[in-house]
């Protein structure tokens, strides 16, 4: 199953507390919702581990893909391109990873 893993920091003059009311109230529940994931997270970054040095990135999305050319149809639709605008109303430069999983 694909995953893709989106790193990004916010833009300089958009909050945590604004952003992570975005995500809980409109990001997590409409991308939940699409029939090509099977699972999306969003996750705040901490720390580098070992250290107290700030991690590259302030968050990090993790989504299990059902069907990635599924994926791109359901990107398409208009409520999903509003989501998509307001995300990056928020994040500064995301970068999307596209990744499988190495199975033994």
């Amino acid at each position: 199953m694909p995953t893709l893993i989106v790193l990004f920091n916010l833009k300089a003059d958009k909050s945590p507390a604004d952003y992570e009311a975005w995500a809980r109230s409109v990001d997590l529940p409409t991308v939940n919702g699409l029939p090509s994931v099977e699972r999306f997270k969003v996750y705040r970054s901490q720390s580098v581990l070992g250290s107290s040095a700030a991690a590259p990135y302030q968050y990090t999305e993790i989504l299990s893909v059902a069907d990635m050319s599924a994926l791109f149809a359901d990107i398409a639709t208009a409520p999903m391109q509003k989501v998509a605008a307001e995300f990056q109303a928020f994040a500064d430069n995301p970068v999307f990873v596209v990744s499988e999983d190495i199975e033994a």
